[in-house]
């Protein structure tokens, strides 16, 4: 045992410190070179660091699903996995406002800006996080009875979601970091922090759940501890102070002009992540009245279906950090030539996970629980939507590009709109007789919305307003 804990200490050591030798080469050239080649070398990281942190939030519904029960597996994902991916959303969204602010700096080579805009980004992270711990822990009740979550599971579910919160400021702190690095071009080291993240969850789920019969509890606070290892390593790797991204936890302060340059671009985005969650709760209430099997069995469906959103916000995010660099440096032609990429990319992608989900989706549903019935509706869930997935390549794509340049307000208008009160809107207003009929308001949105962004970006006046506003000098 103590050899075991002694290589793992070693492992993170070196995770860290970036000494092994794949680990050597860590930013992508995003201004020169092939662009296909770019893209898919700085989004390979980004992807595998999506799996690794879906596998550790996935280990929890697998050891409690097969260890527990199915009313542990509805409570660790069904409506707590909604709250938590709304509240995921905003930070994703708000971090997203400094990897663009400090992508465009890093691009025109303004390094002044660049350690300014880390300095606040970070020090924000920290206050964001302790008032997401407290609002979370106060209103955790009032959220699970909002969402008519079913009593056979209400304790569990608000005991997960307390338990939970309580990591929010690590949570806070990875994803900063990692946009930050993100923005330099170093996709690798953030996916190495959920290597150790992960690694450390699936180790704690099995020995707390299997061994320690703490049940939710358990895998609530092995999700915490490996947050804060993820964090831990996030602020180990800011603390070089020969690098462009120093960051001084010591002296917690904020650039209030380059808070507000962050707050511009990253509050609609957060908005707009968010809102997506807010719209998934009242699909969620919708499923919990159909009973705890349904609730299950979306609780798997949502696991599996996170596959292809991870590949999707992967490729997302390595189009906006492209994007980003390429704007602040004016080469608008080689940006302009990084979408078409990109989306060639997404298509080629998305159709591949499509197929392997569509006639293997019943294997990797066994994988979470053995109740025939539950598999069953989790199955016709995943043929039901993961058809019309590919059609979502024009709202990520195109959404990440007007974002990486500044073009915010409009974007998050055609999302709300498109997205969040469609939704809302079928949900309360056409009635349903089945879950798959509520669940038919997914590719109806994907298909509306893409189609306004495939309108907006074409009609070209956001990218005119983008280059004012940064008085960016066109170089290509």
């Amino acid at each position: 045992m103590f050899i075991t804990f002694s290589l793992f200490s070693d492992i993170l050591f070196y995770i860290a410190k970036g000494e092994l030798e794949m680990f050597k080469q860590r930013q992508t050239d995003m201004l020169n070179g092939i662009i296909w080649k770019e893209i898919l070398l700085f989004f390979i990281p980004i992807m595998f660091g999506s799996i690794f942190q879906q596998l550790y939030n996935t280990a929890d519904a697998m050891v409690v699903g097969n260890y527990v029960g199915k009313e542990a597996l509805a409570a660790v994902g069904g409506s707590t996995g909604v709250v938590i991916g709304l509240l995921v959303n905003l930070i994703v969204g708000l971090s997203s406002g400094a990897t663009v602010v400090i992508a465009q700096a890093y691009g025109s080579n303004d390094y002044s800006s660049v350690k300014k805009a880390v300095q606040t980004a970070m020090s924000s992270s920290v206050f964001i996080g302790a008032i997401f711990t407290v609002i979370g822990i106060a209103f955790t009740p009032w959220a699970m009875n909002t969402l008519n979550v079913p009593a056979d599971i209400m304790d569990y579910s608000v005991l997960y979601m307390r338990i939970y919160m309580l990591g929010m400021i690590p949570t806070m702190i990875y994803n900063t970091g990692a946009g930050i690095l993100r923005a330099v071009g170093d996709s690798k080291r953030p996916l190495y922090f959920l290597i150790a993240a992960c690694i450390t969850n699936i180790v704690l789920d099995v020995l707390f759940v299997v061994f320690f019969h703490w049940d939710v509890a358990g895998v609530a606070i092995a999700t915490v501890v490996s947050q804060v290892v993820s964090g831990i390593l996030t602020l180990y790797i800011l603390a070089a102070e020969d690098s462009a991204y120093y960051f001084n936890i010591r002296n917690l302060k904020c650039d209030m002009q380059i808070l507000k340059q962050i707050l511009v671009i990253g509050l609609p985005n957060g908005i707009q992540g968010a809102l997506y969650s807010f719209a998934n709760l009242f699909v969620q209430a919708t499923v919990n009245s159909y009973g705890t099997n349904t609730v299950a069995a979306y609780t798997a469906f949502g696991k599996i279906d996170a596959l292809f959103w991870n590949y999707s916000g992967a490729l997302g995010t390595a189009t906006l950090t492209f994007i980003g660099q390429n704007f602040g440096a004016g080469k608008i032609k080689r940006m302009k030539q990084g979408v078409w990429n990109a989306i060639g990319i997404y298509t080629v992608g998305s159709l591949l996970i499509t197929v392997l989900l569509y006639f293997h989706g019943d294997y990797i549903c066994s994988l979470f629980t053995q109740d025939t019935e539950v598999i069953d509706i989790c199955v016709q869930m995943i043929r039901q939507l993961c058809v019309f997935w590919p059609v979502f390549v024009f709202l990520e794509i195109y959404v990440a590009a007007t974002r990486a340049c500044g073009d915010v307000i409009y974007p998050m208008i055609i999302t709300m709109m498109g997205i969040g009160v469609l939704r809302i809107v079928y949900i309360l207003f056409v009635p349903s007789s089945s879950v798959f009929e509520s669940l038919r308001i997914y590719p109806i949105t994907w298909v509306v919305t893409s189609t306004i962004f495939i309108i907006y970006y074409f009609q070209g006046s956001w990218l005119k307003r983008s280059l004012q506003r940064r008085n960016i000098t066109v170089v290509d």
